[in-house]
């Protein structure tokens, strides 16, 4: 399986010749839950429902990164949960679709919402229920642990699975490709 790319080599152009120039043009971050901000693991409690769900803290702050320099981050996912409201209001996401049957039909609804073209967003998702919104993203990625037939139609795949900094990686790969990777790791080491 193809390895993303580290701090030290910013244009992973030899794993993934698409995945630099359509990141260099994100205006827009869509991104599934479970398997992709989660590691998709269910918890159920003894009341029936689901009890807990794991984020990575720097996929959280890869978020809030894009976020700084203009680019929002939205959520699509087919499952409802507190957990996920939670997290998306402390990461300041505004576009937040839970329950999603049509996932493409949320995607379509966000970008008439923010003026912008399906090429204009990196979508992220791992399985089936992600193939429709997918579809015409203008970049597409798959985490890791990713179905197989997800990681075919993916530009970029990444080195880290979902809920473990995949998410981490998507911001860092969007931030290089826009040069402002550095410009924000300079403000945070000041």
């Amino acid at each position: 399986m193809p390895s993303a790319f580290n701090a030290h080599n910013t244009n992973p152009t030899s794993q993934f010749p698409q995945a630099w120039d359509r990141a260099s043009t994100v205006k827009l971050l869509v991104l599934d839950v479970d398997g992709v901000l989660t590691n998709g693991q269910v918890f159920i409690g003894d009341n029936g429902k689901e009890s807990i769900k794991a984020f990575d803290i720097q996929d959280g702050l890869g978020i809030k990164l894009l976020e700084k320099i203009g680019i929002p981050t939205a959520i699509i996912t087919g499952r409802s949960s507190k957990m996920v409201l939670t997290r998306c209001e402390e990461l300041g996401i505004k576009h937040v679709h839970m329950g999603v049957e049509n996932k493409a039909l949320a995607l379509q609804n966000i970008l008439q919402a923010l003026n912008l073209r399906s090429s204009d967003c990196a979508v992220m998702g791992d399985d089936w229920p992600d193939f429709q919104m997918m579809k015409a993203a203008g970049l597409k990625v798959c985490p890791a642990q990713g179905h197989e037939a997800v990681k075919e139609i993916a530009h970029f795949v990444t080195a880290k699975s979902g809920g473990c900094g995949a998410v981490r990686e998507v911001c860092d790969l969007i931030l290089k490709a826009q040069n402002r990777y550095e410009e924000l790791l300079n403000q945070a080491r000041a």
